[in-house]
């Protein structure tokens, strides 16, 4: 019997062709995500976030105060979600600009807590430390919940046995981390004491908007400093 409630998980990806290799590693980490889930009496409702189609919204947000309607639904989409995937295709040597603009152009109290699995496509093994090295932090500043494997696949990887079996041990974590509702857990009892300084827009996750301090910086204004 499965949960009356289903786990909300949120796919972004940040893949410019189609189809996509980037968002193939992502559909296919949600895929099992779903599986694993069920397998545990656990129903999964999947959201998925192109960024391809929200370059202009995500182009407008980093250089002005406008924040287009498609933008906002993925942020409120992270917000309330119980897990994530965030992955991303690699450009010399780090992931994609537009992968990184739309999550600094994002409240930055929108993943505190939240659980996701960090995933990379490139041409070369030689960019498989871009996830730890590169994306981790990033994820690491937003307070999120990487799961400890990332993902990394390079043309070479697609018909390895081995990438299937990170892609299990990855959606294992991630269901493990969704089904302990850790992150609403912090959100209900601890929220205050992990919120930024900077670049929050105040009160819950729930309740939380993209008119932050951060988007007044983008668009050359100034931050109001919230007292420690």
């Amino acid at each position: 019997m499965t949960n009356p409630t289903p786990l909300s998980l949120v796919v972004v990806t940040a893949g410019t062709g189609d189809p996509s290799s980037t968002r193939m590693l992502a559909d296919r980490t949600a895929e099992r995500v779903t599986a694993i889930a069920d397998s545990h009496g656990l129903e999964v409702s999947t959201t998925a976030v192109e960024l391809r189609e929200l370059a202009n919204e995500i182009t407008s947000a980093l250089t002005s105060p406008l924040v287009g309607p498609r933008l906002r639904e993925a942020a409120a989409a992270l917000a309330d979600a119980d897990g994530a995937i965030a992955a991303a295709p690699v450009y010399k040597a780090d992931a994609s600009g537009l992968f990184t603009s739309f999550f600094h152009v994002l409240d930055d109290d929108v993943l505190i807590a939240t659980p996701v699995i960090l995933a990379a496509t490139a041409g070369t093994a030689r960019h498989a430390l871009v996830v730890d090295e590169r994306m981790r932090p990033l994820f690491a500043y937003l307070r999120a919940l990487p799961v400890p494997t990332s993902l990394f696949a390079a043309s070479e990887d697609w018909n390895d046995a081995g990438l299937g079996t990170r892609i299990d041990r990855a959606a294992f974590e991630l269901v493990l981390l969704m089904r302990s509702g850790f992150a609403r857990q912090v959100n209900d009892t601890l929220w205050d004491s992990y919120q930024h300084e900077f670049g929050s827009a105040g009160g819950r996750n729930d309740s939380i908007g993209l008119d932050t301090d951060l988007m007044k910086l983008a668009a050359g204004g100034g931050a109001t400093r919230r007292p420690d």
